[in-house]
């Protein structure tokens, strides 16, 4: 982790790193299988670029741990998942060098260096040149500035081999260095600093205007320029300690594959799931209010797959009469899932489609095809 991990981060994890670590662990999985399949040599490669310690001390296992085992049992179906993790703290660093070679042991290819990312990037670019590449970016505060990370984009192939980013873009670093804007004590050399994360001093204008919302605000903002200067299609998903909370950091995820696109969105409502029942585990070992957190905000996943399915099947009849053709669901994500994406998995869409061919908006009744990204939607009514 960056200088800012606390003495005690590392006793047991946190809840909004229960939600980004089973993201991690149920979208890398498939990356690597779904594209260390067609690629040469079968090789994927990953960067976690502040890897911290590795693992918990409670046994649990951190970013690094987790993509360590990914690349195991890849490893078993004969796919190599090469891990490069990097880490600046010398006493965070003593540690992840011992996760890592525990797995080396076991004949998994991982190295574990001690630095920034931007020392390494260059390198993990050079051995990725033939082969898909993730980055798992996430330190405790400022990431990269923009230059560099969308210049290690624009020198990757727009098409193959693939390369897919997952960064925590912290909130808390934002509202703090947003103060400094309006204040007359405020520390110049910080905005700059943060003005090369951005890419630009435009941020500094919501804060300036005392907007609310300035840190969401500048949140979408760098989301719609980080695509735009990577050639990405970028989505975020907020994140905080419990609901009704703001945001301790926002999840950006970054693609170039409609593919990508589509199941990291499944990903993050799975997740989702799991993360709520861990607040619930956590709820139950404290002493509690009359009313819990969670007995008062915690969505009803089946009231929102209700509300979803007529929702997406709306937009799946939009879609058709637009297009007038046949259409592939994975080449539409966004516009299929509308404002359900990341809120609900694939089986709501595969409902979705049935509603509609009820309907009699589609012969296609969404049966027979394994994967709900690969149904074909199309036009016409359904035969008597």
């Amino acid at each position: 982790m960056s200088s800012g991990t606390g003495g005690g981060y590392w006793d047991e994890k946190a809840l909004p790193s229960v939600f980004k670590h089973e993201l991690l662990k149920r979208y890398l999985s498939p990356f690597g299988g779904m594209t260390g399949s067609h690629a040469r040599d079968k090789l994927v490669v990953y960067l976690d670029g502040y890897a911290g310690e590795g693992r918990y001390e409670s046994g649990e296992p951190g970013s690094a741990e987790i993509a360590l085992r990914v690349a195991s049992h890849h490893r078993s179906r004969g796919l190599t998942l090469s891990c490069f993790f990097v880490e600046q703290q010398a006493k965070s660093f003593a540690r992840l060098e011992e996760v890592v070679a525990g797995y080396q042991r076991r004949g998994v290819q991982a190295v574990a260096r001690r630095g920034g990312v931007d020392d390494v990037l260059d390198d993990v670019l050079h051995q990725a040149v033939q082969a898909p590449l993730f980055l798992f970016l996430d330190p405790c505060g400022l990431c990269l500035p923009l230059d560099r990370l969308a210049g290690a984009f624009r020198q990757r192939p727009h098409r193959w081999p693939p390369t897919e980013l997952l960064m925590n873009f912290s909130m808390m670093a934002v509202r703090r260095i947003g103060g400094h804007v309006r204040s007359s004590k405020g520390n110049e050399k910080t905005l700059q600093r943060f003005d090369a994360v951005c890419g630009g001093t435009w941020w500094r204008e919501y804060f300036a205007a005392g907007r609310p919302d300035a840190a969401e605000k500048v949140a979408a903002e760098y989301g719609r320029r980080l695509g735009r200067r990577a050639g990405l299609s970028v989505v975020s998903v907020p994140v905080a300690h419990k609901p009704g909370d703001k945001p301790v950091y926002h999840l950006v995820f970054g693609t170039r594959s409609p593919y990508g696109l589509w199941v990291f969105g499944d990903t993050v409502a799975r997740a989702r799931d799991e993360w709520w029942k861990t607040l619930e585990l956590r709820e139950e070992d404290t002493e509690m209010t009359l009313f819990s957190t969670t007995s008062l905000k915690q969505p009803d996943p089946g009231e929102i797959a209700a509300r979803a399915v007529p929702h997406i099947a709306g937009n799946l009849g939009d879609l058709l009469q637009r297009e007038r053709r046949p259409v592939k669901l994975v080449d539409y994500t966004l516009e299929v899932l509308g404002r359900y994406y990341g809120q609900v998995p694939d089986p709501v869409v595969r409902k979705a489609v049935q509603l509609l061919h009820k309907q009699g908006g589609t012969p296609s009744d969404g049966v027979g095809e394994r994967h709900v990204r690969n149904i074909v939607l199309r036009p016409g009514p359904v035969a008597a």
